[in-house]
């Protein structure tokens, strides 16, 4: 199956820092700020998003790797923005830039790795 994906494509995600998306609601700390996990889960859906208009009927993609560095807490309220930008191509394997910030500036960047699916065979 041949994509229609190319290196530079790009998505933006945004969401409004809730209680539920807090460390200690996580259980990945004991703090009210916006968790690692949720950040991770917020650049995950922009990568997803870059390619998911893309894919073919049946097809979808599933995450493989995350390496990213979360360098400053965002409290309850602000607004996180992510953006996503698809670096390699190479087959099924899809590779992104991820950066992620808040109305105060970076919090999080790195890379993360996704890779295309049979939603028909997958899992099975």
């Amino acid at each position: 199956m041949e994509f229609d994906l190319k290196e530079g494509m790009e998505f933006v995600a945004e969401q409004m820092v809730t209680n539920n998306d807090t460390a200690s609601k996580y259980g990945s700390g004991l703090v009210e700020v916006f968790a690692t996990p949720a950040m991770i889960a917020l650049m995950e859906k922009a990568s997803l998003n870059v390619v998911l208009p893309k894919m073919a009927e049946n097809y979808n993609t599933v995450g493989t790797f995350v390496n990213v560095k979360h360098i400053k807490a965002t409290p309850v309220g602000k607004k996180v923005t992510c953006k996503a930008v698809l670096t390699k191509v190479e087959g099924k394997k899809l590779e992104f830039a991820v950066e992620a910030w808040d109305e105060d500036g970076k919090i999080g960047f790195g890379t993360h790795g996704r890779y295309i699916i049979d939603t028909t065979t997958f899992g099975k």
